[in-house]
C-alpha cells in the first residue's frame, strides 16, 4: 500500500520537495506518494489533522508554520525541543512527533558539500523565525569563534542568543549594529528573498575567501546572493544543497533507509524545475 506524505507551506508553489522525496524513492524502492500542500495562514492545524486522519504517514513544515508545528505536536525530539521549531512531522501509534532536521541538513550541505568548515568561524547567521531557530544548535555544535544572530526586531534576536548562549559563544545584533564587522560566513535565514528583499545590510561584512549562503533557493540569484557578489563574497550557495540534505534526513526518519544526496541535487542543479 502507497503510504502518503507531504510539506505544508504558505507560499508552496515554489517547493521541490516533492521532485526530492519522489527521487529518493525511486532509488530506495520505496513505495510512497509525496505532494505539497498551501495552507491558509489561519488553517494549518486544521490542515494537519485532516491530512493524518486521511492516513498520511508523515509531512515536512516550511515558512511560516515551523513555531506552529513546534506548539501543535504533543511529542518533539530533543533537537526540536533545542530549536524551538518542527520542519518534521512523524506519524506514530502514539501520536504525532515533531522533529527538526534543517541544522543536520544546513551542516551537511556547508561542511560536506561544500567543503567549508565552521569551526574557528566568525559566523552571521540572518533572521530570527523559525528557519533560524532550527540551525542554531547545530552552528553551534561545529564551534565557530563566535555566531552572532542579526534580525529586524532586535528582541526576538536577543531572546534567541540567550536561549542558546550554554551551547556556545552566540550574541545578537541589530542590522545597523553590524557596521564595521566582518564575517567568514553569513546565512540568510529570512523570507525575505521569497518577496524580493533582504535584510538592510550595511557594506563590508564579507572577509575574505567568505561564503554567503542563502537558504532560500529559486531561479537565478537572490537579492541576498547578488549583494554578496557585490561585497567581495568568495563563495556563494542557495539552499538547494541543504534542502536536500534535511530531505534526506527526514525520509531517513521516515522510512529507516538513507538516500544519497549528491544525485538529487546535481538534478536540481541541472533542471530547469
Amino acid at each position: 500500500m502507497t503510504d502518503h506524505y507531504c510539506v505544508f507551506g504558505n507560499p508552496i508553489g515554489h517547493s521541490k520537495s516533492p521532485l526530492i522525496h519522489t527521487a529518493f524513492a525511486r532509488q530506495t524502492d520505496q513505495d510512497i506518494q509525496y505532494t505539497a500542500r498551501l495552507v491558509p495562514h489561519d488553517g494549518f492545524a486544521l490542515a494537519v489533522h485532516s491530512f493524518i486522519k486521511a492516513g498520511g504517514r508523515g509531512a515536512n513544515i516550511t515558512v511560516p508554520f515551523k513555531e506552529e508545528a513546534f506548539r501543535l505536536v504533543p511529542y518533539r525530539t530533543p533537537r526540536a525541543e533545542l530549536a524551538g521549531a518542527v520542519n518534521t512531522l512523524v506519524v506514530t501509534g502514539s501520536g504525532i512527533v515533531g522533529d527538526n532536521t534543517d541544522g543536520a541538513g544546513l551542516l551537511h550541505d556547508i561542511t560536506l558539500n561544500l567543503g567549508c568548515p565552521v569551526d574557528g568561524k566568525h559566523v552571521l547567521l540572518l533572521g530570527a523565525g523559525g528557519a533560524a531557530r532550527g540551525v542554531i544548535g547545530p552552528l553551534l555544535d561545529a564551534q565557530p569563534e563566535m555566531l552572532v544572530i542579526a534580525n529586524r526586531t532586535v528582541s526576538k534576536a536577543q531572546a534567541l542568543a540567550r536561549h542558546f548562549a550554554r551551547l556556545g559563544k552566540v550574541s545578537s545584533s541589530a542590522y545597523s549594529e553590524l557596521a564595521g564587522q566582518s564575517f567568514d560566513i553569513i546565512i540568510n535565514a529570512t523570507s525575505a528573498s521569497l518577496g524580493g528583499e533582504m535584510p538592510p545590510l550595511p557594506a563590508g561584512l564579507f572577509s575574505p575567501h567568505s561564503l554567503a549562503y542563502e537558504m532560500m533557493y529559486g531561479r537565478g540569484d537572490t537579492p541576498f546572493i547578488t549583494f554578496g557578489k557585490g561585497q567581495g563574497a568568495a563563495r556563494f550557495a542557495d539552499g538547494i544543497g541543504m534542502l536536500v540534505e534535511q530531505a534526506a534526513e527526514a525520509f531517513f526518519i521516515w522510512r529507516g533507509v538513507r538516500p544519497q544526496s549528491a544525485p538529487v541535487i546535481n538534478m536540481l542543479r541541472n533542471a530547469d524545475v
